[in-house]
């Protein structure tokens, strides 16, 4: 269960940063799309991490 919510929240989260990024007027493959798509991909496993916990 752990590893699935760690996955789906990377997934997501790092779908959302890159996207913003977009709205934000980046491109693609520019440092501030990574970075965000990084950040977002951090942020994704700390939720996942969190939300197996809960359903433990």
């Amino acid at each position: 269960m752990m590893k699935l919510c760690i996955f789906a929240g990377t997934a997501i989260f790092g779908t959302l940063g890159g996207l913003l990024a977009t709205v934000l007027g980046m491109d693609s493959f520019s440092l501030g799309s990574i970075v965000l798509s990084g950040l977002g991909s951090m942020l994704g496993v700390w939720v996942g991490w969190k939300v197996a916990l809960h359903y433990k």
